[in-house]
């Protein structure tokens, strides 16, 4: 049994992105360690050591080709910054000057697209990198080019085993994130079960806050495997892997609208049907789907045959059962109800379809295909975007400025403190600089602690392991765990990194002399992070909620608006309908990560956290209604005559809503009551008996929809901080009422709390097909 075992074990982890990623780190570092030993030039292990790092910090996910453009970009930049630092370096004021533009030109290069974010971030290492070498040379070295050709040789070879690694496993990436994918979506499916609790009066107000945030790590999960495929299928026609890929792509975009479904306030649900097993049933169905999720992202990542098991499928059935018992009580106040149930039951029975398509040999089912090319152009589409965020009303304008500022004023402080190692400042003021406050702050905390730790560790080794080929062994080890770790553990990551620079260091000199520096410069290069994106052009977020609320209101009625066109002509999963959903989600997602980032400001810029929270569960709510409007596109057509009535309704929330998102984004009075949307709730309610289940399904969802409006007029007032709210029947209440539950019932006792004990920090959220999400009204379709 041993030996499968161990097989399985490496499997698993030949499996994990991280892995791999470090597998080719210690590839580069290794060969370079052995080259230099054998040769016997230890001191040109530290340039060729950064070198690498500096190109392994610049990968991005893409095909051989692209990450061989890519890469010879990369070097050009590196090459052009190398000889820059080392013209300059005998000429402070000179050097200053051309690293602060340099820094604010590079930053704002991330306007164009990720790729260029990651190349200029890392460029403006290897030029701090460059400083150090240069510093460590100390006129040791008579030639002018002998410090930038060692940076530039080590980024050479990790430059070129990376685009070899990506020509012989091509696929591998793709692999991964579609996991890491359905694996987001069987968690956020687990999260969605528990509101299906059969038991009264749970806080669903908190669950749906949960949700969201859990949300926004699905939606940037699908962005990036949207972007992975995309970069190796472009506009053409893709083969038969990529074929499979595309098809799981769709089919995990699918599972997302179903799943993020809401069919009615599942309070009412749960008081009416307490007797009843059938929310039990809907959460054990759920749980079951979320756990076929899972698999799926196991067998996917383990380039394995999936095979889906009956517990899903026995669990629709009980389901199925359940509800045929309650229609044979025959109760006429369970009708409502009942149909609401049959709809979600229907939803939950496609969800359960779509994952066992996955098991098959998936081929795309959907009529269009294509992806959204995110990609600049020409160059003028690529200076254009970069002009447009030249205002400092853009937040990567501000970083990009308080960027720049903060490096000068670094490169002060070395000259002030001590010059011998001092460039460690300007490094450490580079790392942990965010655009954030709250990510700043945790960073330039764990970047302290870890090189305190670090720190630690290398003098305890230098007791312990004097000997010098040791210490190259533990040097190649710390920089392979340092890439392991740093995207999600980065006090591991500082610590691992500061553990490589002293051996690196202890092979050509005293490492024990850089211990004391090494900690000064952590601490003040931190401290001068913190200071700039606290006084420096700070981006508090509670001073642009007002515009990513309206960029989620903005966009729910687009999505409403591409349903509605849907329901006009017939299901068709086209680029126009995935863009406008995809969009939805991602405004709501960004809301988000902006309300994380509130909650980690001090205290003073919280003030508005409590109503950006409570917007963001309605805002989400919202989505949730117009999610279960779309994924029933396919049931019926409303083209009969009897369905302009309908329609105009539906348009009319969707013009509701782009007042909302207008005077949210202009600061203009939004009417907290709307008595016509009160009377148009009112007939959307009033379902005649002669219609038919799928018309009744769209009129109960519109329904649903439009008793969101008024919680969300008056919590978009309050995020005005209007003292004047104009209410169409008259003076409004200033009051919140049980009516600020989106129908659920439940005000929002416990949001709060419940986020304050710790939201869920995600990633930037990445444009995918859907185009990126952006603050502004103005552009419906994204580039």
């Amino acid at each position: 049994m041993r030996a499968p075992t161990f097989v399985h074990f490496l499997r698993r982890l030949w499996a994990q992105d991280t892995f791999v990623y470090s597998l080719r780190v210690f590839i580069a570092l290794a060969t370079v360690m052995g080259v230099c030993w054998r040769l016997d030039r230890q001191e040109a292990l530290i340039p060729v050591f950064l070198g690498i790092i500096a190109c392994a910090l610049s990968e991005t996910d893409d095909s051989w080709r692209g990450r061989l453009r890519a890469q010879i970009v990369t070097l050009a930049c590196f090459a052009v910054a190398a000889l820059s630092v080392k013209a300059l370096f005998p000429y402070p004021w000179l050097f200053v000057i051309g690293l602060s533009i340099s820094a604010f030109g590079l930053t704002m290069l991330g306007a164009i697209g990720e790729r260029y974010r990651a190349i200029a971030y890392a460029t403006l290492i290897l030029a701090i990198y460059t400083t150090i070498g240069v510093e460590h040379a100390n006129g040791t070295s008579d030639h002018f080019w002998s410090e930038p050709a060692l940076l530039l040789i080590g980024a050479t070879w990790y430059g070129a085993l990376s685009v070899l690694w990506c020509a012989m496993f091509a696929h591998q990436p793709v692999q991964q994130k579609l996991a890491v994918l359905f694996h987001a979506l069987g968690d956020y499916l687990k999260l969605k079960s528990a509101m299906f609790e059969p038991v009264r009066g749970i806080d669903i107000e908190s669950q749906r806050l949960q949700l969201a945030q859990l949300n926004s790590k699905v939606v940037t999960a699908l962005n990036v495997a949207k972007e992975s495929i995309f970069s190796r299928v472009g506009q053409a026609r893709p083969g038969q892997k990529n074929s499979r890929y595309l098809a799981l792509y769709f089919i995990a975009q699918d599972v997302h609208e179903r799943a993020s479904s809401s069919h009615y306030p599942y309070n009412e649900l749960a008081d009416t049907f307490f007797h009843s097993d059938i929310m039990f049933r809907c959460q054990r169905l759920l749980r079951s789907q979320g756990r076929v999720c899972r698999r799926l992202a196991l067998a996917i990542q383990m380039r394995q045959p999936f095979v889906n098991d009956s517990e899903a499928q026995q669990a629709k059935d009980d389901l199925d059962a359940s509800m045929e018992y309650l229609r044979a009580q025959n109760k006429p106040e369970w009708s409502r109800l009942l149909r609401s149930l049959s709809a979600l039951s229907g939803n939950l029975g496609a969800l359960n379809r779509r994952l066992a398509g996955a098991g098959k040999q998936a081929t795309i089912e959907e009529h269009d295909s294509t992806l959204l090319d995110r990609s600049p152009k020409s160059f003028k589409d690529a200076l254009d975007r970069v002009k447009l965020q030249l205002t400092p009303a853009a937040p990567l304008f501000r970083h990009a400025l308080r960027l720049a500022i903060a490096l000068a004023v670094g490169y002060g402080m070395v000259h002030l403190l001590h010059p011998s190692e001092g460039y460690w400042i300007v490094l450490t003021t580079l790392f942990v600089s965010a655009p954030s406050y709250g990510a700043t702050r945790k960073r330039t905390t764990q970047r302290i602690g870890g090189t305190l730790i670090g720190l630690v560790i290398g003098w305890a080794l230098f007791k312990l392991a004097p000997g010098a080929s040791l210490q190259a062994v533990i040097a190649v080890v710390a920089g392979v765990v340092f890439f392991a770790t740093r995207a999600s553990r980065y006090m591991v990551a500082t610590a691992a990194m500061t553990l490589l620079v002293l051996m690196c260091f202890n092979q050509v000199g005293n490492g024990y002399d850089l211990i004391l520096p090494r900690m000064v410069d952590t601490l003040v290069g931190g401290m001068i992070a913190v200071l700039a994106v606290f006084v420096i052009l700070p981006d508090w977020q509670g001073r642009r909620l007002n515009k990513l609320a309206s960029n989620a209101v903005a966009n729910n009625a687009r999505y409403l608006r591409a349903i509605l066109a849907q329901y006009r002509t017939g299901k068709l999963d086209d680029l126009a309908y995935r863009t406008a959903r995809r969009n939805a989600h991602n405004a709501d997602a960004a809301f988000s990560v902006a309300m994380s980032n509130i909650l980690a400001e001090p205290g003073h810029f919280r003030r508005d956290a409590d109503t950006g929270l409570r917007f963001l569960v309605l805002s989400h709510t919202l989505l949730n209604y117009l999610s279960g409007l779309g994924a029933h596109r396919g049931d019926t057509v409303l083209d009969a005559p009897g369905d302009l009535a309908m329609l105009q309704q539906a348009e009319r929330v969707a013009a509701a809503l782009d007042e909302v998102a207008i005077g949210l984004a202009d600061r203009r009075p939004i009417m907290v009551r709307n008595a016509e949307e009160e009377s148009l709730a009112e007939q959307l309610e009033t379902l005649p008996e002669h219609i038919d289940d799928a018309r009744r399904l769209v009129q109960t969802q519109l329904a649903l929809i439009t008793r969101q409006l008024a919680p969300i007029r008056k919590v978009g007032s309050r995020l005005l901080n209007q003292e004047q709210r104009i209410d169409a029947t008259g003076p409004a209440a200033a009051g919140t009422g049980a009516g600020d539950g989106g129908g659920d019932g439940n005000p929002t006792a416990g949001v709060a709390a419940s986020a304050s004990s710790g939201p869920t920090a995600v990633s930037g959220v990445h444009p995918t097909d859907a185009g990126s999400a952006k603050p502004s009204l103005d552009r419906a379709h994204p580039a």
